[in-house]
């Protein structure tokens, strides 16, 4: 490591407070009360009841969501036998990944012995505590022993992810690597350097894809793994031993197909690559260094496809893929072990997911790598969010079909589930998905040749949420759609020019409604030919349900086109926008006008809280609205404040049931308790969770800086007061902003037609 690096390794962990974890209650023990309950006596009542059921320590604890992450130190990445005491910032590197990338809890647990009879009996004991053990950094043969002790023993997933997650994941790659070079799993032949505990275990692992015991060879320091080799041989070595006259790496790779390497740096030479069959695999494992570096490989071979453990090459086998989420669907079906059926699922849905189309926002995450299904993307990246909702189903399902499971799940279910744990942005967004699907809108999308549009118009036919409608020339859209890899089935492509008749009629319909207001026939004609104005038009004429726009315009490009066409709702003499926001274990907040009015008058801020509330309530959530200033309830008299207060007195004129106040600062607004003790007076029964600003500076900056620094999940703009619904994108937003505000079109349609 170079000694920045180096030094910045070491103050990473030492800044702050030192290590990288914590654990942080998840209820409340803010008040006497909430002690009460926690500990004593209240803390009895779980105790019973666990104690007449021991399966109710599931619905009590915290047991279904922790994994202890359990090491004596002896084989720890690189370094070798260094000793519990230095093994732990791994472990609880560990769990971090675990609680990051599957929302595990993780205790680590170094033990102080090498005696493996020792680890195994501190696993027993540690049973009744957690719903899962993790072994980690255990050297070979001893983890062999460990683990299936364990697994005989205990009645809780125990997985050595040194073992099988290499395995796993490898075996993905393999998978879609043999698909690329037209090689089947049962003709090719594969040989390993390395016979430690990741390389048996990947042999074994690929022989249950498919490929013949005998299509395998190992080869370790002393050569070849071979029947009656007497050298350095055990009882988990000799399963591999095959009958062959070869007896050296070099001897074995020639004609291969593939060599995986689990091993040491550089021990794999250009000739042995040359000498390989036709598109040779090539999985050189070793870390930091691997058995070859890859661009000494493209020097002999350009026709061979390369994987390494490196994050700075194409292609990285990296265990985070495998082990969240393999715990993540073991423990939500409450399995009793992991097996073989578990780990086969978990390489077969990473090699499907690989083979989809990447998201923008995962593309974004990995800037100027390609991210298309080929040599070059074997497997997914580790920051792609759906390995979750790919490889945790696919192990529950496998777990319930071998008996493994103690709960039964339903799938779809589930999925939608732990798509809603990635935040809460993803639980709003999976329930509006689920309203959505109900009666589908056909959305149309002016900017239709866009290639974040094209990938979201085939995301929401896949998931059925909208029936999307894309303006542009259509053998220029597919061809497009070809290039990205994107099927547009069910997808509709309107090519505006071409029909002449409906801008005819549409051009004199906007000149018989603008005429007045400065519009000529001839400028009506020609904004007909505008994709906007034409998927206004569709809106308008009942052609289609809702307009989304705005991914390459600024919003007023999109918003002036849709008021002239569309228009306002009847009694809405302002539209205003807002932006949800979802922060971790609270509920959503509303925030309006983020988009449209930029100092408005206490009547237009009236009808932007109207708006909002009623949108609120379209959700089923009860609105509690705060009219937010600089002053708490006339503290600082000012003509700015005073606009606010009387804008709060107009909201309740208009809508008495509805619960708003104002004006108020922002924290009073979210602060239950202060509103309780220091202004009793107030009209909210709790706080707020609609935010409307006296300005759009206010509203703009505070959703902004609530997304970058607060956390939030943000959704949005959503644009209310329209008589159908219009949507305005962000100019250059992802294809997560497109999919969301098309869903939210959607159901906003839905809403409209229900109250006509």
């Amino acid at each position: 490591m170079a000694k920045n690096q180096r030094r910045d390794a070491l103050e990473y962990h030492e800044e702050g407070r030192p290590g990288k974890i914590e654990v942080v209650p998840t209820k409340s023990v803010s008040t006497q009360r909430d002690l009460s309950l926690a500990y004593s006596p209240g803390v009895a009542e779980p105790c019973r009841e666990i104690h007449q059921n021991p399966a109710d320590v599931f619905r009590y604890t915290a047991r279904g969501n922790l994994v202890a992450v359990v090491s004596n130190g002896t084989a720890v990445l690189g370094l070798g036998n260094i000793g519990p005491l230095a093994a732990k910032p791994v472990m609880e590197g560990k769990g971090v990944l675990f609680k990051r990338f599957a929302g595990i809890d993780v205790f680590d647990l170094e033990v102080a012995s090498e005696d493996p009879d020792d680890v195994i009996r501190f696993c027993e004991l540690l049973e009744p505590t957690v719903g899962g053990i993790n072994l980690e950094d255990i050297a070979a043969p001893e983890c062999f022993v460990i683990e299936r002790t364990l697994q005989e023993r205990l009645d809780i997933p125990v997985f050595h992810d040194d073992q099988h997650g290499t395995a796993i994941i490898a075996g993905a790659a393999l998978l879609n690597a043999l698909e690329l070079v037209d090689k089947e799993l049962d003709e090719v032949r594969v040989v390993f350097s390395g016979a430690g505990a990741s390389a048996l275990s990947t042999a074994a692992h690929l022989e249950r894809l498919g490929i013949p015991k005998e299509n395998i060879l190992l080869t370790d320091r002393d050569g070849v793994i071979y029947e009656g080799r007497t050298e350095d041989m055990n009882e988990y070595k000799e399963p591999f031993a095959r009958d062959t006259e070869l007896r050296t790496l070099a001897e074995a790779m020639e004609g291969a197909d593939v060599f995986i390497g689990l091993s040491a740096g550089g021990v794999l030479s250009r000739e042995d690559v040359r000498s390989m069959a036709r598109d040779p695999i090539i999985f050189a494992l070793a870390n930091p260094d691997p058995e070859i570096d890859p661009e000494v490989v493209l020097e002999v071979r350009d026709d061979a496809i390369i994987a390494t453990g490196r994050s700075d090459y194409p292609n990285q086998v990296n265990n985070v893929l495998g082990f969240p989420f393999i715990f993540r669907g073991a423990l939500d079906v409450r399995a009793r072990g992991i097996n073989h059926e578990m780990m086969l699922a978990a390489t077969r849905a990473l090699a499907e997911l690989a083979r989809e189309e990447v998201p923008e926002a995962v593309r974004g995450a990995y800037e100027g790598s390609d991210l298309t299904f080929g040599r070059d993307y074997l497997i997914p990246k580790p920051f792609d969010q759906r390995v979750l909702f790919y490889v945790a189903p696919a192990v529950a399902r496998a777990a319930m079909e071998t008996g493994l499971a103690r709960v039964q799940v339903n799938l779809d279910e589930y999925r939608d589930e732990l798509r809603a744990s990635l935040g809460p942005g993803q639980e709003v967004m999976r329930q509006l998905m689920d309203r959505a699907r109900t009666r589908p809108a056909r959305v149309v999308f002016p900017e239709g040749h866009n290639n974040v549009v094209i990938r979201a118009a085939a995301q929401l036919v896949e998931e059925g949420v909208a029936r999307p409608i894309l303006l542009g020339r259509p053998p220029r859209v597919q061809e497009k759609a070809e290039a990205l890899g994107v099927s547009l089935d069910g997808v509709e492509i309107v090519y505006a020019a071409e029909e002449d008749e409906r801008r005819r009629s549409w051009a004199a319909h906007l000149f018989e409604k603008r005429g007045r207001k400065g519009l000529t026939l001839s400028e009506a004609r020609w904004n007909l030919y505008k994709p906007v104005y034409y998927a206004a038009s569709m809106v308008e004429k009942g052609e289609a349900d809702a307009m989304v726009a705005g991914i390459e315009a600024n919003y007023g490009e999109i918003l002036r086109p849709a008021l002239e066409v569309v228009g306002s709702a009847e009694g809405v003499r302002k539209v205003s926008g807002l932006y949800m926001l979802a922060f971790p274990n609270q509920e959503l907040l509303f925030l309006a006008d983020t988009t449209v009015n930029i100092d408005p008058d206490a009547r237009t801020l009236a009808d932007i809280a109207l708006q909002t509330a009623n949108f609120v309530r379209d959700l089923g959530i009860v609105p509690r609205v705060a009219m937010v200033s600089f002053s708490n309830f006339g503290s600082a008299r000012h003509p700015k404040s005073d606009k606010v207060a009387e804008a709060a007195r107009l909201v309740r004129e208009s809508d008495p049931e509805l619960e708003v106040d104002g004006e108020m600062q922002a924290d009073t607004a979210v602060d239950a308790l202060k509103l309780r003790q220091v202004y009793p007076f107030s009209h909210l029964s709790g706080p707020a969770n609609v935010l409307v600003f006296p300005n759009l500076t206010a509203a703009n900056a505070t959703y902004k800086l609530l997304g970058r620094l607060g956390g939030a999940g943000v959704i949005g703009p959503v644009l209310l007061g329209m008589s159908k619904p219009v949507h305005v994108l962000q100019r250059g937003c992802t294809l997560p902003d497109v999919f969301n505000l098309a869903t939210v079109a959607s159901v906003d349609w839905q809403g409209k037609i229900d109250h006509i």
